[in-house]
């Protein structure tokens, strides 16, 4: 089956070209598009789409804003921001907001088709100059003590595998363990930080919260 996607997007040539995209690749199918968050508050729920792709910056309601809101009625909704601009702190308020992945508008279509089948599969994509940031960011956290001090040399193993995006398998792979036990360890991490989300689990892991 076709992984769904929609699409939030306020300047029409983007938004064109994004559907077209979607439409000429195989395994994608363009479910819907939207010029405003407004709009897409109201249908998306409605259309359940796989992946959302949602620009960080639109008239009125912000991207980030409704990605928030629409991941509070559609927790299982994966959504991949695009945007033209690299700032940190947008970066980590579209991750708060629910986000799973950050790509930037002019990156490859090739780039972008790889995305969206990432974050489909549990992946948390980024482009390269945003890995840099999030590394930037975590390198210059100094070790003040938190919640990820409560977790054991595996948790810790698995976290970090988790924060760079390796799905459940492929953690599983490298550590030697089988996919069963990455979930229960996943579980467990959850629980020892107070967090719901592989997001949040890797903003604590960063040290942003």
């Amino acid at each position: 089956m076709s992984i769904t996607v929609s699409i939030i997007e306020d300047d029409h040539a983007t938004r064109d070209s994004l559907a077209a995209l979607l439409k000429e690749t195989p395994g994608l199918e363009c479910k819907s598009t939207y010029a405003s968050g407004e709009d897409a508050l109201s249908g998306i729920p409605q259309e359940k789409p796989d992946v959302l792709l949602a620009d960080i910056r639109l008239p009125g309601i912000s991207g980030i804003e409704c990605v928030a809101r629409l991941k509070v009625r559609m927790p299982k909704l994966q959504v991949l921001m695009l945007t033209t601009y690299e700032e940190r702190d947008l970066i980590f308020n579209s991750l708060r907001a629910g986000a799973s992945g950050y790509i930037l508008k002019n990156a490859p279509r090739n780039e972008l088709v790889q995305a969206v089948e990432q974050v489909h599969a549990g992946g948390a994509p980024m482009s390269m100059q945003i890995a840099r940031k999030v590394v930037s960011h975590f390198q210059a956290i100094p070790d003040t003590g938190s919640d990820v001090e409560k977790l054991t040399q595996r948790e810790h193993q698995i976290l970090s595998l988790l924060a760079k995006g390796f799905l459940y398998k492929e953690i599983g792979d490298q550590l030697g363990i089988s996919m069963g036990t990455v979930k229960v360890h996943v579980h467990t991490i959850y629980e020892k930080l107070h967090v719901q989300s592989r997001t949040q689990a890797t903003l604590k892991f960063l040290g942003k919260e």
